[in-house]
């Protein structure tokens, strides 16, 4: 199966390739661009958000701020609250760009993607977002009330974790770290434990988490079911306030730096 999506995606980056280039731009570049237009609105970004939001490193993000500062598509500045942070923010030549190359881009999305039908489309998008959101991590939005205070590890990272020191593979979230005060801490939820499920939801992936606190909103408690060594234990973590969280805002892509969860 990995094997056929890597042909599928050679085949889709090629194709986007040329759509790109006819506009003088760089798949890497126009990605910049596009995460602007989305977090930025008409104000300014920092360096430091941008690269967070697309996964890179300092220097990478710096290579492609400059060229695209010098063909004239994005403005740095030094941010006057920090000297250590750079503010970027879209030229009007750079938002015409945008404003131009996504329709073109929709229209493409569109004609590789007629062999499905609309039905099949929106469901191939919805699994590959949540793919998506397990490799990178996510987090809840500053807003966001805390819900169970926690950061866990993926379902395949957990997995390779527990095979290193020679325990079965299971298919769950590991629990890496515990807030001190927060309801998982409260309810005996511990570092290392495996969440296998919770309600009548197996936990496979952080959408099916947060499927599962909208599921149990109006009692107000999450009943767990977790792996400590090899025996099953059941908690019960109560959720307050946090129900009044939206759960499909709380699981946007965060590209955490180990690829984790907050929850």
């Amino acid at each position: 199966m990995i094997a056929r999506l890597a042909r599928v995606r050679s085949q889709i980056d090629a194709d986007l390739g040329v759509l790109f280039a006819a506009h003088d731009l760089s798949a890497a570049n126009f990605a910049v661009l596009v995460t602007l237009a989305r977090i930025g609105g008409d104000g300014r970004v920092s360096q430091r958000r941008l690269m967070d939001e697309l996964g890179l490193t300092s220097g990478t993000i710096s290579v492609r701020i400059d060229r695209l500062v010098e063909d004239g598509l994005v403005d740095r500045q030094a941010d006057p609250e920090s000297r250590r942070n750079t503010m970027i923010t879209l030229t009007e030549h750079g938002r015409e760009v945008i404003e131009r190359l996504v329709p073109a881009h929709l229209a493409n999305e569109c004609r590789l993607l007629a062999a499905l039908s609309g039905d099949e489309q929106r469901a191939l998008a919805s699994l590959l977002r949540k793919l998506l959101v397990e490799f990178e991590g996510s987090q809840p939005p500053p807003e966001a009330p805390l819900r169970l205070g926690l950061k866990l590890a993926p379902a395949h990272l957990a997995i390779t974790l527990r095979e290193s020191v020679g325990l079965p593979p299971v298919a769950a979230l590991l629990v890496r770290s515990v807030e001190e005060d927060g309801p998982a801490s409260a309810a005996g939820i511990r570092v290392g434990d495996l969440l296998l499920r919770a309600g009548a939801r197996e936990l496979r992936s952080i959408a099916a988490l947060y499927a599962s606190i909208e599921d149990a909103a109006d009692a107000g408690r999450l009943n767990v079911t977790l792996l400590r060594g090899a025996d099953e234990h059941r908690f019960a973590v109560e959720l307050g306030d946090a129900r009044t969280a939206d759960g499909a805002l709380a699981a946007t892509a965060g590209r955490t730096a180990r690829g984790e969860h907050t929850v």
